[in-house]
């Protein structure tokens, strides 16, 4: 009887990429399809995560009893020299090789025989791929973090440096009440403070180990995955395989917080953009942060500010993309999932670019006091305190809000502003109204008087700025 098995083909053959999935495929793939599904131009990026991953699951395996201890040292003199080449440009990235993984393998078994081809026992390339993005996600986001905190030091720096400048307050863009300009860049420190909070509590949730899930349904290797992910610096391990290999929620949730800290950026680009303008004059951004015009030479566009501000749809747009692409996958593992890497990764870098610059760009701003001062003095931006001033001499603060609404419809008639009114002319709208009223209707009066926890008098912004720098163990 004629045995219905094929031999084996010859080891070198088994090393080739067109034989490297088994010998069902009659036919090789086409160079098309090659180019259409490899990933190593953008993923190789992941070289330093996947030979960190690769050493802690040989070491366990070696732990285990599962390779020999002379193939674990093999493995980590092979991995040395990958290191070696990648770092110093040596190392030769193939196409048909796919992607980082394969390519780091390929070389390591040809640098170390089968000791390379036996670091894949027990494991997959699909919880590889997502233990080896998680490590390298986790990394970005101590970058952030610290970006992060370099943007908050430049704003709280120009808070306390500008904790008593008058800044008209907007609602609607319209000038609503006087704030002191450092309170207002104060707000931005809590708005960058929230966002480095959320990366510290995504990072919990990124940095899980897939590794040992192995395909979909774990392995029938003893392997010790806590002991990987002791070695990794993790916080636990997926439970589940199917989750763990097949889970981007990492990646979603990372794109969110980002886009939120772009959405940020971008509200500050927009105020920065309008401050700067003419119409505003109440700042003005270096000139190295800004460029001319090719044919109006008085130009000065703040260009960072509104690259910023368009960056931020594009970094939105990834986290629609990435939700879309999850939407509709069955468990387990999918080919779509190699659609995740460039959004996530476009978004790490935009964001690490965008946080960088605006800390060097907010230390370069020139701030305008008399500009913004008069800027508030168009606007009857006293007009509340007012309002208040007769509430605390009586008046119901309804009725004190119709008084004041034609005490200004009269200063407006007469061009002038509630602070020039003679009291005479004050006292017709309220009787009480005392020579004190004057001192209540002056911008600097209205912004010392917001004294109340969170407040913007500048002793408060001083002491919210005092806080921040504890918080941010600044000097």
């Amino acid at each position: 009887m004629v045995s219905s098995f094929s031999p084996l083909p010859p080891s070198n053959q088994l090393d080739k990429k067109s034989e490297a999935w088994s010998a069902l495929f009659s036919e090789p793939m086409s160079d098309l399809v090659k180019r259409y599904t490899a990933s190593v131009f953008f993923d190789k990026r992941l070289w330093q995560a996947d030979i960190q991953g690769s050493l802690a699951h040989a070491d366990m395996l070696a732990a285990q009893g599962i390779i020999a201890a002379q193939d674990h040292a093999a493995i980590r003199r092979g991995m040395a020299q990958i290191t070696q080449e990648i770092e110093s440009g040596a190392f030769e990235w193939k196409l048909d090789l796919e992607d980082v993984h394969l390519n780091i393998e390929a070389r390591l078994t040809q640098l170390v025989g089968d000791a390379g081809k036996r670091l894949h026992t027990g494991r997959s390339r699909n919880d590889q791929v997502a233990t080896d993005v998680r490590l390298w996600l986790r990394g970005e986001i101590d970058l952030i973090g610290g970006l992060l905190a370099d943007l908050q030091k430049a704003l709280v720096d120009i808070a306390e440096k500008n904790a008593d400048v008058i800044l008209p307050g907007f609602t609607h863009l319209q000038v609503a009440q006087p704030v002191s300009f450092g309170h207002h860049m104060l707000a931005y420190v809590e708005m960058f403070a929230r966002d480095a909070e959320r990366m510290g509590d995504l990072r919990r949730r990124v940095n899980r180990l897939p590794l040992g899930a192995a395909a979909l349904a774990g392995t029938s290797y003893p392997l010790d995955r806590e002991r990987v992910a002791r070695t990794l610096g993790m916080e636990g391990v997926c439970q589940n395989s199917l989750d763990a290999v097949s889970d981007r929620d990492f990646a979603i949730e990372f794109t969110a917080a980002a886009s939120l800290a772009m959405v940020h950026i971008s509200r500050m680009s927009e105020e920065l953009i309008l401050w700067m303008s003419q119409s505003f004059g109440f700042i003005d951004i270096a000139d190295r942060f800004c460029t001319g015009s090719s044919i109006m030479p008085q130009k000065k566009n703040p260009d960072v500010p509104e690259l910023a501000r368009g960056k931020t749809g594009r970094v939105v747009g990834h986290l629609m993309g990435l939700i879309t692409l999850m939407k509709g996958q069955p468990l387990a593992y999918n080919k779509d999932n190699q659609e995740d890497k460039e959004p996530l990764f476009d978004t790490v870098d935009t964001l690490k670019d965008t946080l960088r610059i605006f800390a060097e760009m907010v230390g370069g701003i020139t701030v305008k006091p008399e500009a913004m001062e008069r800027a508030a003095l168009r606007g009857y931006a006293t007009a509340t305190d007012l309002a208040d001033y007769m509430t605390k001499k009586g008046l119901p603060f309804r009725d004190a809000h119709e008084a004041v609404a034609h005490a200004v419809k009269t200063a407006i008639a007469q061009g002038l502003d509630l602070s020039e009114l003679p009291l005479e002319a004050l006292q017709q709208f309220n009787p009480r109204i005392e020579s004190d009223v004057y001192e209540v209707l002056s911008l600097r009066g209205s912004l010392n008087a917001r004294s109340t926890l969170g407040g913007t008098a500048p002793a408060l912004v001083r002491q919210q700025a005092a806080r921040h720098r504890a918080r941010l163990a600044l000097p």
